[in-house]
């Protein structure tokens, strides 16, 4: 992570960073004519560090998260609101909406709001309404508090972002909707119908992308497909706002995006609306902006060479992945950048404004905006790459009431007013769920509180495996025979079907016969069934990758543990592994485990014991002969 903040040395370098090094910065930064900075200098930095503390205790601090819940198809959006709602969006259209409760969350109702997927959302700025755009040139309006839908908009344009302001005119709540095609925007009102109160169409000169509302000064500011940032009020002639202090876009840094080649996929403002924060999908970066000046304030490079740079230097492990673990995630990380869903990714301050919280490669930083450090990581154990994240935190003190929910079949329990359960919600790289962090670790002992919930009905696909005849998944244990002799297994298909049906079928057909352990870490693991013997081969039964099959009831928390070897996510093949290490927690819910070791503990041993190469390979081959599978009820 690298600032790109120009501000003296004594306004940024002597600040804590989290760990306790207040005294060893002081003392290595100096003032211009070389004497020590002035005790008052170091008694702001003191209280800095103190109100970044107090803010941390009201955000989640959990490394893992505790619960996540369903949707049909892969989550692409979330958003929480001051009412105490908590909305989800899948990429077929539908949306959900949940009620926060003291602790966790509840669900409330679905909507089919599109037929495809969703372009753009917005909360109102009370929490009580909800807006959303599909390609079906339609905008929706929802009641949160009272979760129905009550309007629907025709456009005769496709529509791009939306933005939800009080007109200056009349005081009342409109929706700001920008033409996706044009560099044109309507100003609706939600309750009469289709046609705008206003056009605004001299803002821009390309396709508005960003609009984001500020109450304080009656402006949006918005950012088209050139990364023009402009600023405007919502009167014509769409001028600035007087309050600003520039008159002239060249006394600023809003070219940044248009000088750097880059287009931002989100905007949002500090809750004081004294900066807002953009991310750019283009080139991994996050930047700062204060709003009075438009002046750049802090800038993160999160991109694939920063991380790289991160991993080969952190010597203290703060952020530093197992090596095969930052492989597979670069690799994530790479096709992310491909695809579209790169854009879902977003930057929020938490309530007091101090903190900065943003999804990366080594999981979700925390960033105190006064000393310019990460102060947590939230996820970083976790297998998935979190995109887009919402925060719902009641700050202690906060005694605002919450609207009671309308309907009598939902009664509003009693709200604590102390930051009880704050919890920032997530979605992920192609997943189907969202993922809730809290101040409380999972706890993977009790079955009865997994924390993936299975909200949803199975798919047929799902539904089809579960009446598979007993015949098509009934091996249970097999027979590893090698040249350095023989290694029994438990399988355990009631957890992993489709892992140890296809390693079952590999054995049964011969394809790991003279195949050779390829990869001996000791006190770690051995890896073999690749057919090429390098850990690039292999493919599975099916001839494509498949799905991987994690269970809370299952950990790497044993020595020889079985588990399927991978490159990431939904990448099985046919290579497998063996555990030799006593536990292995940063394995879980990453790689598939199918089964243990019931004896030949010593023919284990005996393999990891061999000389390797510098890339783990043993010096001379040791090979399967052949697997032998036991199905149930077989002698």
């Amino acid at each position: 992570m690298h600032s790109g903040d120009k501000r003296g040395v004594e306004e940024v370098l002597y600040c804590a960073d989290g760990d306790g090094s207040l005294d060893r910065a002081v003392e290595k930064t100096r003032s211009e004519n070389g004497k020590h900075i002035s005790s008052t200098t170091k008694r702001r930095a003191l209280e800095a560090q103190s109100l970044d503390s107090k803010a941390l205790e009201s955000l989640p601090c959990a490394k893992m998260y505790e619960k996540s819940y369903m949707h049909r198809d892969i989550v692409s959006h979330i958003a929480t609101t001051k009412t105490g709602f908590v909305i989800t969006i899948s990429t077929d259209g539908r949306v959900k909406f949940w009620k926060k409760r003291d602790k966790g969350i509840e669900f409330v109702k679905t909507f089919r709001a599109h037929l495809g997927p969703i372009l753009a959302h917005a909360v109102s700025l009370d929490g009580h309404m909800f807006a959303t755009t599909s390609a079906d040139n339609t905008i929706k309006i929802f009641d949160i508090v009272n979760f129905d839908m009550i309007g629907i908009i025709d456009t005769e344009f496709v529509p791009g972002t939306l933005c939800w302001i009080k007109d200056p005119l009349d005081q009342t709540a409109c929706i700001v909707v920008t033409d996706s095609d044009t560099p044109t925007a309507y100003v609706f009102d939600p309750y009469s119908g289709t046609k705008p109160k206003r056009i605004i169409n001299r803002i821009h000169r390309q396709p508005i992308l960003l609009v984001a509302y500020n109450p304080v000064v009656e402006c949006a500011v918005s950012v088209d497909k050139g990364g023009m940032v402009e600023y405007w009020t919502l009167e014509e002639p769409f001028a600035l706002p007087e309050s600003i202090d520039f008159k002239l876009k060249s006394q600023t840094d809003l070219y940044e995006f248009k000088k750097s080649k880059c287009i931002p996929n989100s905007l949002v403002f500090s809750p004081d609306f004294e900066l807002f924060a953009c991310t750019s999908a283009t080139d991994s970066t996050i930047r700062i902006f204060r709003f009075a000046t438009g002046k750049l304030y802090r800038k993160y490079d999160e991109s694939i060479g920063a991380s790289n740079s991160i991993q080969q230097s952190d010597e203290g492990g703060r952020f530093k992945l197992d090596d095969m673990e930052f492989g597979r995630r670069l690799a994530t990380e790479n096709e992310l950048l491909k695809s579209s869903d790169a854009k879902a990714s977003n930057a929020i301050f938490d309530a007091s404004g101090r903190l900065l919280l943003f999804p990366s490669l080594f999981g979700i930083k925390v960033v105190s905006l006064s000393t310019n450090k990460v102060v947590c990581v939230l996820g970083k154990p976790e297998p998935h790459r979190f995109l887009d994240i919402a925060l719902c935190q009641n700050l202690p003190g906060d005694t605002a009431p919450r609207p009671e929910l309308a309907a009598p079949s939902n009664p509003e329990s009693k709200q604590g007013t102390s930051a009880s359960d704050p919890t920032l919600f997530c979605t992920a790289y192609k997943r189907k769920r969202f993922y809730m962090f809290t101040r409380e670790e999972p706890d993977h002992l009790v079955q009865d509180n997994a924390r993936d919930v299975f909200n949803e009905k199975p798919t047929r696909e799902e539904a089809s495996l579960a009446v598979m005849p007993s015949n098509q998944r009934s091996a249970t244990a097999a027979i590893l025979h090698t040249t350095l002799g023989d290694i029994h297994l438990a399988l355990f298909p009631e957890h992993a079907p489709k892992a140890v049906e296809n390693f079952a079928t590999h054995s049964e057909n011969g394809y790991y016969n003279g195949i050779i352990f390829h990869r001996v870490i000791k006190r770690f693991m051995i890896q073999t069934g690749d057919p090429l013997g390098d850990g690039t081969g292999g493919e599975s039964i099916w001839g494509s990758p498949f799905a991987d099959e994690f269970s809370p009831m299952l950990r790497h928390n044993h020595p020889y543990t079985l588990s399927m070897a991978n490159s990431g996510p939904r990448t099985n093949g046919s290579q497998f592994f063996i555990t030799t290490i006593e536990s292995a927690p940063w394995l879980d819910d990453k790689h598939t485990i199918f089964g243990r070791v019931v004896s030949g503990s010593d023919v284990i041993h005996l393999i990891e014991s061999a000389k390797t190469d510098k890339r783990d390979k043993p010096l001379e081959d040791i090979s399967i002969l052949n697997i032998q599978i036991q199905h149930r009820g077989s002698d």
